[in-house]
């Protein structure tokens, strides 16, 4: 049980403290900015974001049908859209508002910056814990487009099912807690698990790139 998400990130960066000296992080919002944050002042590199959406099922808006990333990279829950006899008519209505969200939380954490450069980095996926994984597989496929190094994936927290089915797709899956559970929630793993107001996470992703690092890491 990790106190809140900032502890989380620094036991997870013990956990990191092997990895490259120009590893790129790369933290899903929302959560997992906050583990990130602590990642990366431990670790002293800058921290960037990755924003893959869930696709919500149509009848359930809590029940994702999969995921997908702002270059198209997607992954979806096969078993359960055809359990839902949804078409392919209706995916693509269904990713719209996603992809919208994708551009507009874009535009709020990173503004005018450039995304990294990740060509030939070890690239590093920071979450605050995975349960289906669908927006990680997302990230994970988007990522390897940019023709990386290496590619590592860390949660604090994940199921042991979920672990497994990633472990194919990089090169390391880092978890601090396995859970053998296939359907729990994240939030039961942290004594404090408020979300950060948006205005806070752009701070604390200021706080990870001075203008300095920013700018070498957008020039590398």
């Amino acid at each position: 049980m990790f106190r809140n998400r900032f502890e989380a990130g620094l036991q997870l960066a013990e956990a990191l403290r092997n990895c490259s000296f120009d590893a790129s992080l790369l933290a899903i919002p929302r959560g997992g900015i906050e583990v990130g944050h602590a990642v990366a002042l431990h670790l002293k590199r800058p921290l960037d974001v990755i924003i893959p959406r869930k696709i919500a099922s149509p009848e359930n808006p809590e029940l994702a049908v999969g995921a997908v990333t702002l270059d198209g990279s997607v992954e979806i829950n096969r078993e359960l859209v055809e359990k839902l006899g949804l078409t392919a008519s209706d995916m693509e209505e269904l990713l719209l508002p996603a992809r919208a969200e994708i551009g507009r939380r874009l535009r709020l954490y990173r503004g005018d910056q450039p995304s990294p450069r990740l060509e030939g980095r070890e690239v590093i996926l920071i979450d605050d814990g995975l349960a289906t994984g669908y927006t990680m597989m997302a990230a994970i496929k988007s990522v390897w487009r940019e023709h990386p190094r290496r590619v590592v994936v860390a949660v604090p927290v994940s199921p042991e099912s979920t672990y497994e089915h990633l472990r194919p797709m990089v090169d390391e899956v880092i978890v601090l807690h396995l859970a053998r559970e296939s359907f729990f929630a994240v939030s039961a793993f942290y004594h404090n698990f408020r979300d950060l107001p948006d205005e806070e996470l752009i701070r604390l992703l200021h706080e990870c790139n001075p203008p300095t690092q920013k700018s070498a890491q957008s020039n590398a």
